[in-house]
């Protein structure tokens, strides 16, 4: 089982004011415990990092980070990095869904990497997942 942590995702897991944290955290512990693996790519984490320290008091946003760094250090969390060639994949990507510009470059790039690992399940609220018609499941 394999699952694609959005920016949203890391903030509704980190942040208890969040409307869904409980259900998101459930869903990601539910997952933990059927031994999946999660993925992330570093663009993900640019915008999380950012949010995090904007949004929540400082040692709790430092404490979330090193909570990712720790499952990337444990082997559970992948990080994937955006290469070139990802880059180019999604620069593909956002080119063939010119009718929806609203679609963040940070999420083409991560559906790059989901169709790469064949993954569908992905911890998000945004729909562009669904929108694109690749096959994507919004969790919670």
């Amino acid at each position: 089982m394999k699952l694609f942590i959005d920016t949203w995702g890391w903030l509704t897991l980190r942040d208890k004011k969040e409307s869904r944290h409980s259900e998101a955290r459930n869903v990601y512990q539910g997952f933990r415990q059927r031994t999946g693996t999660a993925y992330t790519s570093d663009y993900v984490l640019d915008e999380t990092v950012t949010l995090l320290f904007r949004r929540l008091p400082f040692s709790v946003a430092q404490e979330s980070l090193e909570y990712i760094q720790q499952a990337v250090a444990d082997g559970y969390l992948h990080l994937e990095q955006i290469t070139p060639e990802r880059f180019e994949k999604a620069k593909e990507l956002r080119s063939r869904f010119q009718d929806k510009p609203r679609i963040s470059f940070t999420d083409l790039t991560s559906m790059v990497i989901m169709m790469e690992y064949r993954i569908t399940e992905i911890l998000t609220e945004d729909d562009h997942f669904l929108q694109v018609g690749m096959g994507f499941q919004k969790v919670p």
